[in-house]
């Protein structure tokens, strides 16, 4: 278990201490913004095989189970992936300014719709909603750190972009994050934009169900559980 403790810390330091501070700019300044990206890219790549591999190796050993998930959220697994896979799928592929290398699409009004309209992070609340129900659904240790990781990081992030963006591009990212939200639909329910299921494009919900269904029917032989209980497509 302490090797996934150190996978853990050593993903959401790279992410949070490096990536999310002061830091990155003195690493882009010594070595340039393309070397960095790769090498970050490489590193954490590396932490998630790292935390992979301590995650399977710490299940298979001592892991306390904390809780036992109630039925009903079991049942209930395949709807909230669902909504995670349509989050992450559609927003990672609407244009967004939240992305490495976009932040030029704040200054273009026609920027915010589709799935901007519900939030300026989908991508990552798509991960924070998978990896928090696989923390509900499992209740063991080891899972309770793997995946609250990504869920804790998930979080962070948002955050941690908002910050960057408004200290980089100031007034254009203000007037951006005041026409959107963080937290999914806030700024729908606050009145500052509106709900248009049309933009969304039906080729990014395709997708999202497709990445869906793999990761349901696909789900036993990967991982070994079945995503529903007593179902068992094989």
């Amino acid at each position: 278990m302490l090797e996934l403790w150190a996978a853990a810390a050593f993903f959401l330091g790279i992410h949070l201490v490096i990536a999310g501070s002061g830091l990155r700019g003195k690493i882009v300044g010594a070595i340039g913004e393309k070397p960095y990206l790769g090498l970050f890219s490489l590193a954490s790549l590396g932490g998630i095989v790292w935390l992979v591999m301590a995650y399977n190796s710490a299940g298979a050993g001592a892991n306390p189970l904390y809780w036992a998930p109630p039925l009903w959220a079991m049942h209930l697994s395949p709807l909230v992936i669902l909504i995670a896979a349509f989050f992450a799928v559609v927003g990672i592929t609407t244009p967004n300014p939240t992305a490495v290398g976009a932040e030029a699409l704040a200054a273009d009004p026609e920027t915010v719709k589709g799935m901007l309209r519900i939030t300026r992070h989908p991508f990552l609340w798509g991960v924070a909603i998978w990896a928090g129900w696989h923390v509900l659904v499992n209740g063991d240790q080891a899972a309770i750190i793997f995946f609250g990781t990504f869920a804790l990081l998930a979080l962070l992030g948002t955050f941690s972009i908002d910050d960057k963006r408004e200290k980089k591009m100031g007034e254009g990212w203000r007037d951006f994050a005041s026409k959107t939200s963080n937290p999914p639909f806030l700024a729908i329910v606050a009145g500052r934009n509106s709900l248009k299921l049309g933009e969304l494009g039906w080729w990014r919900i395709l997708a999202a169900l497709i990445v869906f269904g793999a990761l349901f029917y696909g789900h036993i032989w990967l991982f070994g559980v079945s995503p529903v209980p007593g179902w068992y497509p094989y």
